[in-house]
């Protein structure tokens, strides 16, 4: 069977439906002291922020970009802990995910 594609909608979609299991692990953020995009100190997922004036950008979620205009790469991401999205674009890369218990509670 073939996979439907994921695209902006499907991600805004996702978050929309599951905003208060939110968690985001961010790979790597853009560093205006270095003039690239640099790995992220993270400890791999965290309890997503919401910010109340989101930016087109980041979609609501602190340490979320987006760049847009079919500039972003997106794929599944499945864990035996999370399931969700992994973002690349030319800012850096993260993952929004929810606990695989939230999605089996719902």
């Amino acid at each position: 069977m073939e996979e439907k594609k994921i695209t902006l909608a499907t991600i805004k979609s996702f978050i929309r439906k599951n905003k208060e299991h939110l968690h985001i692990d961010c790979k790597s953020s853009f560093d205006g002291m270095v003039d690239c995009v640099m790995p992220c100190k993270g400890h791999g997922f965290e309890k997503a922020t919401m910010v109340d004036k989101g930016h087109a950008h980041n979609l609501g979620i602190d340490g979320a970009w987006f760049v847009g205009q079919s500039r972003d790469s997106f794929s599944n991401v499945v864990s035996d802990d999370y399931e969700g999205f992994y973002i690349s674009n030319c800012c850096g890369s993260f993952s929004i995910a929810i606990p695989k218990i939230q999605k089996n509670a719902v």
